[in-house]
C-alpha cells in the first residue's frame, strides 16, 4: 500500500481542526422573517443542542399545531458528538498508519456521515412541518410547513432561510478538503 504524501498528512489535521469548531460554534441557522417581527427571528443549532429565538418560535407554531421544539427531542444531540469524536480519532489514526487507502476509506465514512446527516435533518423537517395537530387554532387545507433544508421558502406570511452557520461551513470545508485530496493522492499514485 502507498504513503500518504506530505499535502494528505497535513490536510488530516485541518480536517481535524475543521471539525473541532462543531464543539465551540453553531452549525446550522434558520432565520424567519415577518412583518410582525421585522427583527426577525433565529434558530441556532449545535452539534449538541438548539439555540435562539426557540421560546417564541414554538409559541407561533403552536397555533399552526406544529410540535415544539426541545433539546431533549433530539437523540442526534447525543450520537452526533460521539460519532464525530470517534471520526476524529480515525483520522489520527490514519494518520499514523500513513496509507491512501485507509484516507480514502475515511473519506468515504465522511460522505456516508455527511449525507446520512443531512437525510435525518431533512426527515425530522418534514415531520415537523407535516404532522400537524388537528386541534390546532388555525387550519388551512393541503398547506405543510416543512422550512427549507437549505435555502429559502415562504410559509404564509413568514420568509425562512436555512443554511450552514460558522462550524457548518467548516464541516463542509473538511468534506471539500477530503475529497480534493484524495483525488490528488490517487493522481499521484497513478502518474506516470
Amino acid at each position: 500500500m502507498k504513503k500518504l504524501t506530505l499535502p494528505g498528512k497535513i490536510s488530516i489535521a485541518v480536517v481535524i481542526l475543521c471539525l473541532s469548531t462543531l464543539w465551540f460554534l453553531p452549525m446550522w441557522q434558520i432565520d424567519l422573517r415577518a412583518p410582525q417581527y421585522p427583527g426577525g427571528l433565529s434558530m441556532k443549532i449545535w452539534i449538541n443542542d438548539v439555540k435562539g429565538d426557540v421560546d417564541i418560535i414554538n409559541g407561533l407554531n403552536h397555533y399552526i399545531g406544529m410540535k415544539t421544539i426541545h433539546k431533549k427531542d433530539f437523540p442526534e444531540f447525543i450520537f452526533l458528538p460521539t460519532t464525530m469524536m470517534i471520526f476524529m480519532g480515525l483520522g489520527l489514526i490514519v494518520l499514523l498508519l500513513n496509507r491512501k487507502l485507509y484516507y480514502y476509506i475515511w473519506t468515504g465514512l465522511f460522505a456516508f456521515i455527511g449525507f446520512f446527516s443531512f437525510y435525518d435533518f431533512y426527515k425530522w423537517e418534514y415531520n415537523y412541518g407535516h404532522n400537524l395537530d388537528p386541534s390546532a387554532p388555525i387550519k388551512i387545507p393541503d398547506m405543510s410547513y416543512t422550512p427549507p433544508l437549505f435555502g429559502y421558502k415562504k410559509m404564509l406570511n413568514f420568509e425562512a432561510l436555512s443554511q450552514p452557520d460558522i462550524s457548518g461551513w467548516f464541516y463542509i470545508s473538511a468534506g471539500v478538503i477530503m475529497v480534493g485530496i484524495s483525488i490528488y493522492e490517487y493522481r499521484k499514485s497513478h502518474a506516470k
